[in-house]
């Protein structure tokens, strides 16, 4: 495929080849950004925020209505793009191309909601005889930096708020997953976005995003990826408004009055989803010492009938991991942890791209694989005493992005909820979790900002002040 810059379909003698993670066949290729690339792809996104100021918001809203119709029309050939490119099996990318869609249409309403306020200037010294009101203007042109696990449902999460807003956006894709997003951005045009308003740079992130942060002409930069990255980001953006969506190693507390066959049901679900390439993956679990044996014990049997293989064979539960490089990485992580005293219960196996589900118990907090984040298909499972100490491993981490908790006591969840250090908490399910319309961020090291149509939007436009000074 070719990227779309300053209206254009545009090539790129160097290319990027686009691999399905499991066999590494090559899918597709894209262009290399270049300096060239960059300059007339803002430069152009710059005219584009001109003319999406002027659209009133009804039309912006009918835009983002007529692309959520057209990509549930199209959701089959998403879903076969998002699974061929990023490796998870067809029914996770079936959800989220639906997702995606879901994720247009509130950028749609949410849009025609956006209002300023009427002040009370008299309450103030000195403000009889004035009025004071307040206008919500669109930030200008936003860079919108996404990640390769969710390659349509994240994009959408940055450029319908973006539109919504009445701004220009570009898309800087992850590179392994370009291909959903510049799918994506043939809907929008097909739906009559103006040609200038969206954008699509694909190219090496040392390259794009570098020049992107730090273009004093971008006024919005929205991330998600990595901490590392997000710091570099926000070193580089100066005087700009960003938000950023980092890492968690989201931990999962079990109580002793917890219904074990849910919470089994639910670690399985959120623990080796996507292969553990989410953020809110269930990474850390916590369990009540009582209940700690018999808990392995249910996981264990449940892991291992989750089937891995081919992404795109319905019968897949569980698909590659997007990169080689990565397996090894959460392959030296198990086997670091087993060296350090943890016990391997099942999985632990690697080939190539497949990583076995795999079960650690006996968990020491501060080895790596319970204290950093692992993005990848295995939880670190440790006991503990009381709500108290769960609470304090809970905390015992630089992030805070998501966490789960089973109890049928009100009192342990609401003690829970007010004093962990996290920005998603689940009562009786696992910590990933999320729709589409909620207000999603994290804590610490683990963002800046709030994502969610809703509130996105807000993040995406400035306030401004006007008051009036009213004659005698």
């Amino acid at each position: 495929m070719k990227m779309f810059i300053n209206g254009e379909w545009k090539e790129s003698p160097q290319l990027i080849e686009v691999k399905n993670p499991f066999d590494q066949s090559i899918i597709d290729t894209v262009p290399a950004a270049n300096n060239n690339d960059i300059e007339k792809a803002i430069a152009g996104a710059e005219e584009g925020a001109k003319i999406m100021a002027k659209i009133p918001a009804f039309d912006r809203a009918k835009i983002l209505r007529k692309t959520a119709d057209l990509m549930l029309e199209h959701a089959d050939d998403f879903a076969k793009t998002i699974s061929m490119e990023e490796g998870k099996i067809l029914a996770e990318s079936q959800l989220e191309a639906t997702r995606a869609a879901e994720v247009m249409q509130l950028s749609s309403e949410e849009g025609k909601r956006l209002c300023g306020e009427v002040l009370p200037m008299d309450a103030a010294p000195g403000g009889a005889g004035k009025m004071g009101f307040t206008l919500r203007v669109p930030c200008g042109l936003v860079a919108a930096i996404t990640p390769f696990n969710f390659p349509l449902n994240l994009v959408c999460h940055k450029v319908g708020p973006a539109l919504a807003g009445g701004n220009s956006v570009i898309i800087k894709p992850a590179s392994d997953t370009p291909l959903s997003a510049l799918k994506l951005v043939e809907v929008l045009l097909e739906a009559g976005a103006p040609p200038q308003a969206i954008t699509c740079l694909t190219g090496a992130g040392s390259t794009v995003g570098s020049a992107l942060s730090s273009d004093r002409r971008i006024r919005k930069i929205s991330f998600t990826g990595s901490y590392e990255i997000g710091d570099q980001i926000c070193r580089d953006a100066g005087m700009k408004r960003v938000t950023m969506e980092l890492g968690s190693n989201s931990p999962l507390i079990i109580m002793e009055d917890a219904d074990l066959q849910k919470v089994v049901e639910a670690t399985a679900i959120t623990g080796y989803a996507n292969a553990g390439q989410v953020c809110i993956s269930a990474q850390r679990v916590l369990a009540q010492d009582n209940i700690y044996d018999e808990f392995l014990d249910r996981l264990q049997k449940r892991v291992e009938t989750i089937s891995t293989g081919d992404q795109l064979n319905k019968s897949t539960g569980m698909g590659p991991m997007i990169r080689e490089t990565d397996a090894k990485r959460v392959s030296h992580w198990i086997k670091e942890s087993i060296s350090g005293g943890a016990r391997l219960i099942t999985g632990g196996e690697r080939k190539g791209t497949m990583m076995e589900p795999s079960i650690l118990a006996d968990v020491d907090p501060k080895m790596k694989i319970s204290c950093d984040e692992l993005f990848g298909p295995a939880v670190a499972v440790t006991a503990f005493n009381d709500i108290n100490q769960a609470i304090a491993m809970a905390n015992d981490t630089r992030f805070g992005l998501s966490a789960g908790i089973f109890t049928q006591d009100i009192d342990h969840a609401l003690h829970f909820a007010n004093k962990v250090e996290i920005g998603n908490i689940n009562i009786n399910w696992g910590p990933q979790y999320r729709v589409d319309l909620m207000p999603y961020g994290g804590l610490k090291d683990s963002g800046i900002g709030k994502e969610g149509p809703r509130y996105a939007i807000k993040e995406m436009t400035e306030v401004k002040m006007v008051m009036v000074h009213l004659g005698p």
